[in-house]
């Protein structure tokens, strides 16, 4: 960027030109998105003011308030974006943004206030409200004028609480409250009613700037200790040696949240215990635009300095000449009265006051060795930078000048000065973890976690803290600093809203076309190639070539291996994904439709359909979308990825449902629905499931498809079996075998039988589910084995094999039940699907238990239970937990029994699975029984027997009611009649469903009891 006066190099983020002082002029910048503070502020009353005025005393009343009101705002760095006749909307933090927006803007609100109570007018009382949020800003223009124009919901939330504010007060948001707290003071008025709001919102009132100094604001919120900076401790230390012959000057250098704040007052710490003075200031963004505002607060920090001295306290003023001695006090706002100085030109006056302050400065060094530590250099005044650069001249023995800025601001005088740079660099990920140790805690539990905050944040201190910060405060981090416990899973990290402005202001550094390299890269992901930026910028190859460096330079997108076709990615995610949000929704759409078009040009559409489908979906390419979302889907469904399936499923049912509606997109919707129904069943979203059936089958109604009619019915009907209660999946059921039949599609009309078969398993009719699942295995085992969309012929013998062995355990006819399991494991060898293998398990480990082998069952599920979890394979979960309890409790492992049956019912209501939710709830009642507690066992039988009985799970009532015969104490009359009742109960079921080994149990256990005491009545 160039001086448009006199054509010199200009920094992007300075407001003045440093040779000839011209204003910047900036490009009109495109339409974006931007996080900012919005000011809204209006005259109370304004209507009542001017009811009956003319307009030209109308507007003569109202511009004093409305000129102080533009005044407040433009001194703190703010831009009016309109005004309202008796108010005004401003923006801080755009067109360039600035990490303290929401600060600037309190103090331009105080100021507006102030200015407008100054007027003197009690006719003229002002409101303001103030919110931090995301926009989209862009440029208006008309003939006329050009304005810069703020939308979206933020600046609504900025005028309701202007709105609600009263006379002469500050309304705040509670983001912005967030972003301001310790630079201003704020007095919390709890949640009020807001036009346009349903739920109350937080409102904060201003109560006055705070005198914090901005490393104390960021001292009082930091929760981690300083860690490593070994290299530039040692260069500093090496600066203190040489500062004892002469005058040495540092300069800490790098962006911010880097740590050179921290590095500083962790060193000048060290020094003051060795006999050090210090003199401190910092450049303030709110006194940017005030003359000697920084000097000021260095010659009162040195004064303080001078008349603390235990040997010689005193005044540096005194010795000095009268002139100088009115160059400071015009300084410090002290009254002159020198005609001399009154009669100084104003270079002159500049030449005193530099000199002034160089002595005093120099004179406190030659008394005792001296560290003057001033902060934040790139928001210095101008009229303090010229005597800065003196000081940090000087060549005076035993003074150490430590400077911090931002690269941006880096002043030009830094090389006249002989100042060491010291540019620092992101820890490395040793001390990253280091510091996260301290504040997460030492846990290995924690670990993962630690290392994608690493990544996420590139080891940068600040972003660090405020990403560990707000997870603490959404609670996805539980406890202490120090000792933190993850209390949910996370799937992104996010920005806090401390460091968008953070990350936003470097991007602004950029020209605009670098930004457009920068945006498309953040399109394409975390990584890409100069060959693919190539093909979408659109620039000559040296323009292209040009644009990499500056942003390598800057850590923004860097190379990483010439080898991988000079692939670059982003130095951390938070600046992708910045960069990426500042788009507005059609930069991004046409960006991502290249992208797209060039992936379909290249043919990569068979290896990477995810890239296509994440590409598609933004570019809002609904049929591409839905094309490729399928595609991966399968990939992910070969893979076992069942839970990854499922989303690229619904994403493209979603795309399509977005397309124009004909009869043939509806054909598609639901063959896609039966498709993807395998994905929801193993990942075991059983409501997602029945949805799937119910959708499908009003689509194929609609369309008069009686096929897909049929086919969504079998998935409905299957889906019941988990979710709802046997009677109805048996009626469902059968309904869809009879209209299969009629269709005469053998592939759907094993899925039929086989969701029969188990239907009425789950209905305790075990005779009907043999003959059933008999059916549908004959077909799949001969030469015209035939299955329908979305599974394969093996797959639905092995079910059918799985479901007919269990069939055969429950009936006791377990030479069968072997035979049949053999087949299922065999076909899992095959296939090594692990949820083939898992289904082979999970009905050996049912055969094991029915053999009376507990030892052999619990191996057998263990196995299937950790593939299960592994590979996302959720719908089989809860029943091998529940059948792996089962085996613990026949070992007489209580105490692991009942924890693995807690397990089992909780995971099948969460997956929705009921009977066997049933099922754990029988077993953890005689795990509880064998620990002791009889009564708790007792309640659990009950309320599950009678459960299974209103539902129609006879099967499982049987189950539940010998439990409450074997849990019963025969301690009375009343009590034995009790188990009696129960064990003839369960006899008669078991006897008609053909449950022959539950049968003989409990008449072996009636004829001991009669043997014993006989029947009572």
């Amino acid at each position: 960027m160039h001086c448009v006066a006199c054509q010199s190099a200009i920094d992007p983020g300075d407001s003045w030109c440093s040779k000839c002082g011209v204003a910047v002029r900036r490009s009109e910048p495109d339409s974006e998105r931007r996080f900012v503070t919005i000011l809204r502020a209006d005259v109370v009353d304004s209507t009542g003011l001017v009811a009956d005025l003319d307009p030209e005393e109308a507007v003569s009343r109202l511009e004093p308030a409305l000129a102080a009101m533009r005044g407040a705002v433009r001194q703190f760095g703010g831009i009016v974006s309109k005004e309202l006749g008796d108010g005004l909307s401003a923006v801080f933090g755009a067109p360039i943004a600035d990490d303290n927006h929401a600060p600037l803007a309190c103090h331009a609100a105080i100021e507006l206030v102030r200015r407008v109570v100054g007027l003197g007018d009690p006719g003229l009382q002002v409101r303001v409200g103030l919110h931090s949020g995301h926009v989209v800003a862009y440029m208006v223009s008309s003939e006329f004028s050009k304005v810069y124009e703020i939308g979206g919901a933020a600046q609504h939330l900025a005028a309701r609480l202007e709105s609600a504010a009263e006379a002469n007060q500050i309304y705040v948001s509670k983001a912005c409250q967030e972003l301001a707290e310790g630079h201003v003071r704020f007095e919390y008025l709890g949640g009020k009613p807001l036009r346009g709001f349903n739920q109350s919102v937080p409102v904060y009132r201003i109560v006055g700037a705070s005198d914090l100094s901005s490393w104390r604001v960021r001292r009082a919120r930091s929760v981690s200790r300083f860690v490593d900076r070994t290299t530039e401790r040692a260069l500093l230390a090496r600066a203190v040696e040489s500062a004892r012959t002469s005058r040495r000057t540092v300069l800490l250098l790098g962006d911010a949240g880097i740590g050179k704040s921290r590095l500083a007052h962790e060193f000048v710490q060290a020094l003051r215990s060795h006999g050090w003075r210090l003199i401190d200031a910092e450049c303030s963004p709110n006194l940017q635009g005030a003359p000697f505002s920084t000097l000021k607060r260095v010659l009162l920090s040195a004064l303080e300095v001078a008349a603390k001295d235990p040997d010689s306290p005193s005044d540096p003023r005194k010795d000095l000449g009268e002139i100088a001695q009115c160059a400071l006090d015009a300084v410090l706002d002290l009254p002159t009265s020198n005609p001399d100085w009154a009669q100084l030109e104003p270079h002159a006056r500049g030449r005193a006051i530099s000199d002034a302050s160089s002595a005093v400065i120099e004179d406190i060094a030659r008394r005792q060795r001296t560290i003057l530590l001033l902060e934040d250099l790139h928001w210095i005044d101008r009229a303090s930078d010229a005597v800065m650069a003196a000081i940090a001249s000087l060549q005076a023995p035993g003074l150490l000048v430590l400077l911090t800025s931002r690269p941006n601001g880096m002043p030009v005088w830094i090389a006249r000065c002989h100042a060491e740079v010291v540019a620092m660099q992101p820890l490395d990920d040793d001390s990253g973890l280091a510091m996260l140790a301290d504040m997460l805690g030492p846990s290995a539990a924690n670990d993962d976690l630690k290392n994608r905050i690493i990544s996420h944040t590139a080891n940068v201190p600040l972003f660090i803290e405020e990403v560990c910060r707000g997870l603490r405060d959404s609670g996805t981090l539980h406890g202490q600093w120090g000792d933190l416990a993850l209390m949910r899973p996370i799937d992104e990290l996010g920005i806090p809203s401390s460091i968008q402005g953070v990350i936003a202001a470097r991007l602004d550094r950029v020209s605009r076309q670098e930004r457009s390299v920068l945006q498309i890269a953040a399109a394409l992901g975390p990584r890409s190639s100069i060959a693919m930026l190539r093909n979408l910028v659109e620039l000559p190859e040296s323009a292209l070539q040009d644009c990499l460096a500056v942003l390598d330079r800057a850590e923004l997108l860097v190379r990483i291996d010439s080898e991988l076709d000079d692939a670059l990615e982003f130095r951390h995610e938070m600046v992708r994904q910045v960069t990426y949000d500042s788009m507005v929704e059609k930069v991004r759409e046409d960006i991502h439709a290249r992208i797209l078009a060039r992936l379909d040009r290249d043919g990569v559409g068979a290896d990477e359909p995810d890239t296509l489908c994440y590409h598609a979906v933004r570019a809002r390419d609904w049929y591409k979308a839905f094309s490729y979302g399928k595609s991966a889907g399968r990939k992910c469904l070969s893979r076992s990825a069942f839970s990854d399936a499922a989303s690229y499923f619904e994403i493209a049912m979603g795309s399509l449902d977005k397309t124009p509606m004909t009869p043939l997109r509806e054909a598609d919707a639901i063959d896609l629905r039966m498709e993807a129904r395998a994905a929801f069943i193993a990942s075991g979203q059983v409501s997602d499931w029945l949805d799937l059936g119910k959708d499908a089958e009003r689509r194929a109604e609609a369309i008069n498809d009686i096929g897909r009619k049929v086919a969504a019915m079998t998935v409905r009907a299957g889906a019941q079996n988990f979710y709802g209660a046997p009677v109805e999946a048996v009626a469902v059921s059968e309904e869809v075998v009879r209209l299969a039949q009629e269709w005469g599609n053998p592939g759907w009309l094993n899925l039929a039988r086989y969701g029969l078969g188990q239907a009425y398993f789950l209905a305790g009719r075990y005779r009907e589910a043999e003959q059933t699942l008999a059916l549908a295995r004959a077909q799949l085992a001969g030469p015209a084995a035939s299955a329908p969309i979305g599974t394969t012929p093996r797959y639905l013998l092995l079910l059918c094999c799985m479901m007919k062995s269990f069939t055969h355990t429950v009936m006791g006819e377990l030479d069968v039940a072997e035979q049949l399991q053999r087949e299922a494991a065999a076909i899992a060898e095959e296939t090594g699907r692990p949820y083939d293998r898992v289904a082979a398990a999970y009905s050996g480990g049912w055969l094991k238990l029915g053999q009376n082998d507990a030892a052999a069952a619990a191996s057998m599920l263990e196995d299937g239970f950790v593939l299960a979890q592994k590979h996302g394979i959720r719908l089989f979960v809860p029943v091998l937990a529940c059948h792996l309890g089962i085996a613990y409790l026949e070992q007489g492992l209580f105490d692991r029994a009942r924890g693995m049956l807690t397990e089992a019912r909780e995971e099948a209501r969460a997956v929705g699975y009921t009977s066997a939710v049933l099922r754990s709830a029988i077993y953890l009642a005689l795990a509880a029984h064998r620990l002791g507690d009889v009564r708790a066992a007792q309640n659990m039988l009950r309320e599950a027997r009678n459960t299974a009985r209103q539902q129609g799970f006879s099967g499982l009532e049987a189950e539940a009611l010998f439990g409450e015969a074997v849990v019963t104490p025969p301690s009375d009359a009343v009590s034995k009649t009790a188990i009696f009742a129960s064990l003839r109960a369960v006899i008669a079921i078991a006897s008609e469903s053909g449950a022959r080994p539950l049968r003989h149990k409990a008449e072996a256990m009636l004829n001991e009891m009669l043997a014993k005491g006989g029947e009572l009545t």
